[in-house]
């Protein structure tokens, strides 16, 4: 019951907010439109392949899809102010605590953005593209490599958020330093897993380009909830409530 009290405080804080976003994102989108062609050219060197399009509004959506994904990376701490404000609402998390999280949310999204484009992407797209030959050449489609490119990045930039989440489920009293450290197998197994899933190519390095930084992120996360004492801090924090409240009833009965 309390799961789905949560739940709807959450959705109703999230909703307040909906229509600042949607338009933001659709005026920042409209701006950065204009900017498309010279993004599509900047993605396109880690391809050093031509571009084409196979149908009339080919070009035109192409240029959409960059003009949404520059707005959406753009306007990415927006988007987790309001999404830690709602987060935070149920659970009480306000003030020094809820920029912390928007901070550190947003510094590991953009960190694991760049290193997916300078690193990952281009590894990915050099061996997809290794296996043309004289009789066989590419002939790739504007859209689609777009589409492959800005999901890639977006993918990289959400998986590499992980330490905050499992900080803020050890703040608010779902999970602690002890059941991660416990369920290392299954996270491993969990990484790998994902790490197959979201690299662009099946060999063995490129997993690891994913892999590889996720459990360090994941191990990371443990060291934090360790080194800022949460789980302690949360049983004191209800020992204390219970205590109060023992002493109220006792004043009551009294």
């Amino acid at each position: 019951m309390q799961h789905y009290t949560n739940l709807v405080i959450f959705l109703e804080e999230l909703r307040k907010s909906l229509r600042m976003l949607g338009i933001s994102l659709i005026l920042l989108t409209i701006a950065i439109f204009i900017l498309s062609s010279g993004l599509i050219i900047v993605f396109q060197e880690h391809l050093r392949e031509k571009l084409y399009f196979f149908s009339v509004a080919g070009p035109f959506l192409a240029h959409v899809k960059v003009a949404f994904f520059g707005a959406v990376y753009t306007l990415m701490p927006l988007l987790m102010f309001v999404f830690w404000k709602a987060m935070g609402k149920p659970f009480a998390v306000t003030g020094k605590k809820l920029f912390g999280f928007v901070c550190a949310t947003c510094f590991l999204f953009y960190s694991g953005t760049l290193f997916c484009y300078f690193i990952t992407l281009p590894y990915g797209v050099e061996f997809l593209l290794g296996f043309q030959s004289e009789s066989m050449k590419p002939v790739i489609s504007v859209g689609r490599f777009i589409s492959f490119v800005t999901v890639f990045i977006l993918a990289f930039g959400a998986i590499f958020e992980l330490p905050v989440f499992m900080v803020f489920s050890a703040q608010v009293g779902i999970f602690s330093h002890q059941t991660f450290t416990k369920n290392r197998r299954f996270a491993v197994l969990g990484i790998a897993i994902l790490a197959a899933l979201l690299t662009p190519t099946p060999d063995v390095v490129n997993m690891a380009l994913m892999g590889g930084p996720l459990y360090l992120l994941y191990e990371a996360g443990i060291l934090v909830i360790r080194l800022l004492r949460i789980d302690e801090k949360r049983t004191a924090l209800h020992e204390s409530k219970e205590s109060g409240q023992s002493e109220q009833e006792r004043s009551e009965h009294d």
